[in-house]
């Protein structure tokens, strides 16, 4: 039976679009496979890691009929990469093995059964479901991602807080030295609800979402979420635990601000990382009226100081940051201008964009 047939590219895209949560190494070995559903001439497609799991439907050539099997993505994926884009494949069932043939090529591949591949128990208890444009979510992703933990034993920082309450929609995100906001409104109103979604959630949703046109559906339960766009239905487990209170590390009332051109600021934080030293990526922040100076050393005696002309007529502060958290913060940013507010080298400081409450990053200084 000819399980699909259609020309590379498509056929590649859409496993690629559902197999980036795929383990090559896993206690179970069908989790390294993707599921494949045959209902006619449409194809599904699902890929999980038990935590996650993706799903996604194209119509493709082939015989009619219904089949289900399981083979490996990776396997299927490294094979396909090799042929042109144009070239028309097909995938065949032949006693329980996939033959994948391609101009003069035949693959014939092992399959497990499709009744060994673990499907992941929707939610009971599923929220009202709401939408925003894709782009908006990847936008928001991109403004606070950078900012959740690596494998920091505070298990519920390793994510990043979705916040849904009346027409607004919230992205926190926290490693205990910086925390970023971002926030967009909704069409509808909800009820609030706040989840904590995975690292790995984060990082594969950014992957998938595009700048194209259309909305994405979530929804949240108590310990899932699960998001709809694009012809794909992602779902995935939740981290359990209490994000911190992210209104109290916010500062308030800052009475020093700048307001300054953000790429200035970035390459000048750029040129003098290069001579902080490995370990600590300290740059030291001399603010005075009408000057920021930059400045940075390391073990080998060397140094780099970097001025910039500001607009300030406020107090004169030194204060120290780790360079990676400003860099981080500011190479995430799309607009012109950045405010920061500060109140003395030993509080933490604010940066936000003129005239726009969305976006907010707080970083707590350094000892130099």
């Amino acid at each position: 039976m000819i399980v699909l047939k259609a020309t590379q590219d498509k056929v590649l895209a859409v496993l690629q679009s559902v197999s980036g949560i795929v383990e090559r190494r896993h206690t179970l070995p069908v989790l390294a496979n993707v599921l494949i559903r045959k209902t006619g001439t449409a194809v599904q497609l699902t890929t999980s890691d038990l935590e996650i799991q993706i799903r996604t439907t194209a119509e493709f050539d082939g015989d009619n009929g219904d089949f289900t099997t399981t083979v490996g993505a990776r396997k299927l994926i490294d094979i396909l990469r090799t042929m042109p884009a144009d070239q028309i494949v097909s995938l065949e069932s032949s006693q329980n093995k996939l033959i994948l043939k391609g101009g003069k090529s035949k693959f014939t591949l092992q399959t497990l059964p499709a009744e060994d591949f673990p499907l992941v128990q929707d939610a009971a208890n599923f929220g009202p479901t709401f939408s925003v444009p894709q782009k908006t979510l990847k936008d928001l992703l991109g403004q606070v991602s950078f900012a959740m933990a690596v494998h920091d034993i505070r298990y519920y920082l390793n994510g990043i807080l979705f916040v849904a309450e009346g027409k607004q929609l919230s992205l926190v995100a926290t490693d205990g030295h910086r925390l970023a906001f971002a926030s967009a409104l909704l069409d509808v109103e909800v009820p609030k609800q706040e989840v904590i979604l995975p690292r790995k959630t984060v990082l594969e949703m950014q992957r998938l979402l595009s700048d194209a046109e259309g909305a994405i559906e979530m929804q949240f339960a108590s310990n899932q979420a699960r998001f709809s766009f694009g012809g794909m239905e992602f779902v995935s487990k939740l981290v359990e635990g209490k994000f911190p209170d992210y209104n109290r590390v916010i500062p308030r009332n800052h009475k020093n601000h700048i307001t300054l051109g953000r790429v200035p600021l970035l390459a000048s934080l750029q040129r003098t990382a290069i001579l902080t030293s490995e370990k600590f990526k300290g740059v030291r922040l001399n603010i005075d009226p009408g000057t920021l100076r930059v400045a940075s050393n390391n073990a080998e005696q060397e140094e780099a100081v970097d001025e910039l002309d500001i607009d300030y007529g406020g107090d004169s502060i030194e204060i120290g940051f780790n360079v990676t958290y400003l860099i981080d913060a500011l190479a995430n940013m799309q607009q012109e201008m950045v405010k920061i507010e500060l109140s003395d080298s030993n509080s933490s400081a604010l940066l936000t964009i003129p005239d726009n409450a969305t976006f907010k990053y707080v970083v707590m200084p350094m000892r130099i």
